[in-house]
């Protein structure tokens, strides 16, 4: 199973190099650590760990402004506190921006912690009409640079949500 996860970890860093994206601003979450440390260790990358999500909303909107292709990526909780930020900065301004994220709280999750995010997460997305795509499959995981693409077309954040199943290697 450790050899998936690294595949999975792997093919989301390649898909993210192949559109463009040259830095990736984190913020550590267990289901992500594959994926964060394939990324820290890829030369491709400027990798920009940070404290708090609105920091890393912050960088990719720079690396925006800058032409530099960027992607936030967290967990879903954090993803949660960050909603003012992406509608004042990325909604006002219409600067695009692709945020990876966890789908926790979905069927899969067994952390009853993480069930308020299954509750409001989608609904939340609804509430502020920002596009999302789910990836429950690493045959899907080409998808990111569509919604890559859709972030320039539309001028807006979209969010990619990963499921357990996909980081931890059931697909």
């Amino acid at each position: 199973m450790p050899e998936q996860k690294a595949t999975t970890a792997v093919r989301i860093a390649d898909e993210l190099s192949s559109c463009g994206v040259r830095l990736v601003a984190s913020l550590p979450d267990n289901w992500l650590m594959d994926v964060i440390e394939t990324i820290r260790r890829d030369g491709r990358f400027i990798h920009v760990p940070v404290n708090r999500e609105e920091s890393a909303i912050g960088l990719c909107s720079g690396a925006y402004m800058g032409a530099m292709g960027s992607a936030a990526l967290m967990g879903a909780s954090g993803f949660m506190t960050v909603i003012y930020a992406l509608t004042k900065i990325n909604y006002t301004y219409e600067i695009p921006l692709l945020l990876l994220a966890t789908l926790r709280g979905a069927a899969g999750d067994h952390h009853k912690h993480h069930i308020s995010n299954g509750l409001y997460l989608l609904p939340v997305l609804e509430a502020i009409s920002m596009p999302y795509q789910i990836i429950d499959d690493r045959d899907d995981v080409g998808l990111i640079s569509r919604c890559y693409r859709h972030t320039r077309t539309y001028s807006r954040p979209m969010v990619v949500l990963f499921t357990r199943d996909l980081l931890r290697g059931r697909h």
